[in-house]
């Protein structure tokens, strides 16, 4: 019954990209909206995943090494995801104030930002066979994921608007 919520899940999120970055390239590659948007639902997903986990590892939550290995799947199924249509250069906080937080930086210094996603995959790796095993392993792993997420957040992202 998971796996078909979680294929389910990842088909609708495949068709929601699949609209925003397919719809009218050429406007998409002017204001660049679409793939703000996208990019935004995409950190959204990631976002509600984490807080799954977050609850287990607090406790706030009940540890099921089922549901854990399939909500950390998500996340690194959502971050190994060709997302590079999503970040075109111009769609940054100074272009777009008020549209998103995404430093200019991310564009100028793409090496690192490479370095931290491969950072936050290896995470999620590692995660995987944590969730799976037990809560203090879990627990345990939790830490570096979340660090990898703050990687890019806590460089490449502005405050709040």
């Amino acid at each position: 019954m998971r796996k078909r919520t979680w294929i389910a899940g990842a088909a609708a999120l495949a068709m929601a990209l699949a609209v925003f970055t397919g719809s009218g390239m050429a406007s998409a590659q002017e204001d660049h909206s679409a793939a703000v948007k996208a990019r935004q639902a995409h950190m959204q997903l990631n976002g509600f995943f984490m807080g799954q986990l977050a609850a287990i590892a607090k406790g706030q939550a009940p540890y099921d090494a089922a549901q854990a290995t399939g909500v950390v799947n998500s996340l690194l199924a959502l971050n190994t995801m060709d997302v590079g249509a999503m970040w075109p250069p111009g769609s940054d906080n100074q272009s777009l104030p008020g549209k998103t937080r995404a430093l200019p930086e991310i564009w100028t210094t793409f090496p690192a930002i490479v370095e931290k996603s491969d950072a936050l995959t290896k995470a999620l790796e590692a995660m995987v066979v944590a969730a799976g095993t037990d809560l203090a392993s879990l627990q345990g792993a939790f830490g570096a994921v979340g660090a990898g997420c703050g990687g890019c957040h806590r460089s490449f992202r502005a405050e709040k608007f």
